[in-house]
């Protein structure tokens, strides 16, 4: 189908007012700006006013809709209460997917900081460290669909009388095992669909907890060994220690990150066989299964569940500053 662009005018007109109205208060923020009409804090609050603007177009009165439609039934009409916030804490496959949320959030995080921790000691002070984290780092450069797809080979399956396609089944028929369906045992399949997650984040992990081991004062450790300090008892009671807040940012972005998981599931399972998680149900509630007032519920629930966690990395990155 092409663009009809008849059928798209009454949108491509919103958004055109939408720019032109954004342009004229820039133009009219500079003019007066320009003419020192205010003093003090007023030009620098008038500055403010286009971001102001697009946050509470953009961001603040979507939220408030959203909260709004919560209390609604499927198609956005009728109010119906709490029945949706009811429904996602007894339906048995809403619940699936808060369990596998939350196995997520613990696990994805510590995962990816211990493997990121532990490879960034190993080759912070190797003549070949800028080479060690590229690779560690280049699965970053690739979406999490594209990171779905290359892990969906690997767990590929085929029957046992049949030549293997995927590398890990290949492995296990070649050590004379059976081929195994990865992504269809649950609850294994969850932790696999974590795999791929700690894959693709380690390399975030390893160079800023590279950058922080390379930080630490050299003076601290050499007094350490002069008293007598083993490597690994300056590393886990010197180095970790003062690399702390490195830490402490780095896992509270990985819980963030992880709340936030869709690519990974959608790609791999689609959500089938117990893997959803809770972003992933908010999508099929809201646009396959038309439950808009549900979708919306699980948006609140994720708003709700991430927001402490900002606030104390904000607070955290403050406090490292």
């Amino acid at each position: 189908m092409g663009f009809d662009l008849v059928g798209q005018q009454p949108k491509l007109l919103y958004l055109l007012q939408g720019v032109l109205a954004f342009a004229a208060v820039v133009c009219l923020i500079l003019l007066v700006v320009h003419h020192g009409q205010l003093r003090r804090r007023g030009p620098a609050l008038l500055l403010l006013a286009p971001a102001v603007l697009l946050l509470t177009v953009g961001l603040l009165l979507p939220a408030l809709r959203t909260l709004l439609l919560s209390f609604m039934d499927g198609g956005g009409h009728t109010w119906v209460g709490l029945d949706n916030y009811t429904w996602m804490f007894t339906d048995p496959g809403a619940l699936v997917a808060l369990r596998n949320t939350l196995l997520w959030v613990v696990l994805v995080p510590l995962l990816v900081t211990a493997v990121g921790l532990l490879y960034a000691a190993a080759v912070v002070r190797s003549r070949f460290r800028a080479l060690a984290l590229s690779l560690l780092l280049l699965p970053m450069t690739m979406s999490f669909v594209g990171a779905g797809l290359v892990w969906k080979f690997v767990y590929a399956y085929r029957p046992a009388d049949a030549d293997q396609i995927g590398l890990l089944n290949q492995l296990v028929v070649a050590f004379g095992g059976t081929p195994r369906q990865w992504l269809v045992d649950s609850p294994w399949n969850v932790l696999f669909l974590i795999v791929v997650m700690v894959w693709a984040q380690a390399g975030f992990a390893a160079v800023l907890l590279a950058g922080a081991i390379a930080a630490v004062p050299g003076e601290i450790t050499e007094a350490a060994r002069l008293d007598g300090a083993s490597p690994r008892q300056i590393f886990w009671r010197v180095t970790v220690p003062l690399i702390r807040p490195t830490l402490l940012v780095v896992v509270l972005t990985e819980v963030i990150g992880t709340f936030k998981a869709f690519d990974v599931v959608r790609t791999m399972t689609a959500g089938q066989f117990d893997t959803g998680v809770l972003a992933h149900e908010m999508y099929d509630q809201a646009f396959r299964y038309d439950e808009s007032g549900r979708g919306a519920a699980l948006a609140v629930l994720l708003f709700v569940l991430v927001s402490p966690v900002v606030a104390y990395k904000v607070r955290a990155q403050r406090s490292a500053g």
